[in-house]
């Protein structure tokens, strides 16, 4: 009598596992960008990105160097799709992001980060020919319009005079790029999830070398100081190491579809964050492009 009652509690639990694994990237996005915008004085965008990228890479290496062993010959197999999902997910996303906050607050960089799962369902729509209902298309009209809300600040009229953040419109290119790197996921070569990061991580490291040694021959090395170097070894180990598994993983388990809706958790984690530490406020246009975007997505998944 007693295994039954385990097994049910294991598929519980295991029912359960991609949306846990798939809250918690989110949460560590969140902080990600809070921080960027935090050390946006004290840490240049490229170098911030590189030295999260190689020293999360130093540090899985050794845990995770026979799992990358053994699935070197399925990785230089698949070898173009992981350089692929390297440069866009690795090397130019999180670069745009730590450009992006020079000239946008963590708020709206984290609001337009909404956008990311109509962009995944447009994307997979192109790449898998899934097909969409009236319904679900109304879904991604409303997430569209809602990101557009944040983009122009409440003011409809910023569209006529194109009057557009900078970091707003980074912020809309690096959130396409994370789309497609998610869009893409189910693509990636049959191997073991740490070998991935481990591929992944190594190979955008490698994409950001020459734009990183271009941004020291013009701007000189930046001073790693108690708190640069504190930043980035958080941004290495949890928006990193820990939400890129949980990402890849939850993803694996339920889809790019289903799972891209729980990026629409970055600006509730983000706002949180942003409000407390930053002091920046909530306005009511956040509200409603968050409101608008949440409802499309709820229709789509109807």
């Amino acid at each position: 009598m007693i295994t039954p009652i385990l097994d049910r509690s294991d598929r519980r639990i295991s029912g359960w596992l991609p949306y846990l694994l798939l809250t918690v990237a989110p949460l560590c996005w969140a902080g990600n960008i809070v921080l960027a915008r935090g050390v946006i004085e004290i840490i240049p965008p490229v170098g911030f990105a590189f030295w999260r990228w190689a020293i999360a890479f130093l540090i899985l290496l050794p845990f995770t160097w026979h799992h990358a062993k053994r699935d070197w010959q399925a990785a230089i197999k698949g070898w173009k799709i992981l350089v692929l999902l390297s440069v866009v997910g690795i090397s130019a996303f999180n670069t745009l992001l730590y450009t992006a906050v020079h000239t946008t607050t963590a708020i709206n960089g984290a609001l337009i980060q909404t956008s990311m799962p109509a962009l995944i369902i447009l994307i997979s729509l192109i790449v898998y020919k899934e097909r969409v209902t009236v319904l679900q298309f109304i879904g991604v009209i409303l997430c569209i319009i809602g990101a557009s809300l944040v983009v122009l600040h409440g003011q409809v009229d910023s569209l006529l005079n194109l009057s557009f953040t900078p970091g707003d419109i980074l912020m809309l290119f690096a959130v396409f790029l994370y789309a497609l790197y998610s869009a893409l996921l189910p693509k990636r070569p049959k191997i073991h999830p740490m070998s991935f990061l481990t591929y992944t991580f190594g190979i955008g490291v490698l994409g950001l070398l020459p734009i990183y040694l271009w941004e020291v021959s013009h701007y000189g090395v930046f001073a790693f100081t108690p708190n640069v170097v504190i930043s980035i070894l958080y941004v290495a180990l949890f928006p990193s190491i820990v939400a890129f598994f949980c990402w890849n993983r939850g993803i694996e388990l339920i889809g790019a579809n289903r799972g891209g809706l729980f990026i629409n958790l970055i600006p509730v984690f983000a706002s949180i964050m942003a409000i407390v530490w930053l002091g920046e406020s909530l306005q009511a246009f956040h509200i409603l492009g968050m409101f608008l975007i949440c409802s499309g997505m709820f229709l789509f998944n109807r």
